[in-house]
């Protein structure tokens, strides 16, 4: 069995923008899932919002695309490739996220060509959806 990348290892991104702690599984081309765990010392809790801690939804699509991008990016045929957000499309929020909280990121990619992409997306806690949403990318030169 083949040891699973550090999200580190695959990812352009560096704290405090990667929000991938843990692969937990990968087919690369296919699908991701990983780990985000919420500590309550991010930046973002600070502010958003004083008394009442909250993950922001954005931060959420943001983490599940960087899950999806880590299925991408494992792929040889996107050797070199950087993939970036071309669109987001229904954006769903079904639960509050804060700290304390370990998210289970998921993401199945659909179509994929040699300049772009969409894959299907969730943040998971305890078993329950707290996000979803499709991810549109492009591809560009690394």
């Amino acid at each position: 069995m083949t040891a699973l990348p550090r999200p580190v290892d695959v990812l352009p991104h560096r704290p405090p923008f990667l929000f991938v702690d843990e692969v937990t599984a990968l087919e690369p081309g296919v699908s991701a899932t990983g780990e985000w765990r919420l500590t309550g010392d991010e930046w973002f809790f600070a502010g958003h919002f004083p008394g009442r801690p909250t993950l922001p939804g954005v931060l959420m699509c943001e983490a599940i695309a960087q899950v999806g991008a880590i299925a991408v990016l494992t792929d040889p045929k996107f050797a070199g490739k950087l993939p970036l957000f071309g669109g987001l499309d229904g954006a769903r929020f079904r639960r509050q996220v804060g700290p304390g909280d370990t998210l289970e990121l998921r993401v199945e990619l659909q179509r994929m060509s040699a300049r772009a992409g969409k894959g299907r997306g969730w943040a998971l806690l305890r078993g329950e959806t707290a996000c979803e949403c499709e991810l549109l990318f492009v591809l560009v030169d690394a």
